[in-house]
C-alpha cells in the first residue's frame, strides 16, 4: 500500500512541474505580445525560416496558430501520437523521416533534455525549447 502511496506522490509531484513550467511559459508569451513582439520575432532574429515542432498539444497547437501569418513557415508537427492530432500541417511521428527544416522546437519543456537527445540523431538542424523562445522573442 505504501509503494502506490509514493508512486502517487511522485506522479502528482511531476504533474505540478509540467504545470508550473506551463503556466511559466504562457505568462512569458504573454509579455512577449505586451511588448509589442511575436514569438516568430525569435526565429527571424536567428535566420530560422522553416519550422518543425514537437509536441502537438495546447502550446504546440497555439505556437502554430501564432506563426501562420509570419515569415516562419511551420513544415510539419511531430508527436508520438500523430494519428490522433489534427492540425493545420502534417504531423509525423517521432520515429518517421521527417522534412528538412532550419530548426525544431520542441513544446514538451518538460522532457526537452530528452527529446532533444532522441532527435538529434533524426535531424540536422539546432533543437530549441519552447522556453528558449518566448524568454528570447522580445530581446
Amino acid at each position: 500500500m505504501f509503494g502506490k502511496n509514493r508512486k502517487y506522490i511522485r506522479m502528482i509531484e511531476t504533474d505540478n512541474a509540467k504545470f508550473h513550467e506551463f503556466y511559466g511559459i504562457l505568462l512569458q508569451w504573454i509579455k512577449v505580445h505586451q511588448s509589442g513582439h511575436t514569438l516568430a520575432d525569435y526565429f527571424v532574429k536567428n535566420g530560422y525560416k522553416t519550422v518543425a515542432i514537437y509536441g502537438m498539444k495546447e502550446l504546440g497547437q497555439a505556437l502554430l496558430k501564432e506563426l501562420v501569418n509570419s515569415e516562419v513557415k511551420v513544415i510539419c508537427g511531430v508527436d508520438r501520437d500523430a494519428d490522433s492530432i489534427f492540425a493545420a500541417a502534417d504531423v509525423y511521428k517521432p520515429d518517421e523521416k521527417l522534412p528538412d527544416v532550419d530548426v525544431m522546437v520542441i513544446t514538451a519543456v518538460y522532457y526537452y533534455t530528452e527529446i532533444a537527445l532522441s532527435m538529434a540523431e533524426k535531424v540536422k538542424c539546432p533543437i530549441v525549447s519552447l522556453d528558449d523562445v518566448v524568454y528570447e522573442a522580445d530581446l
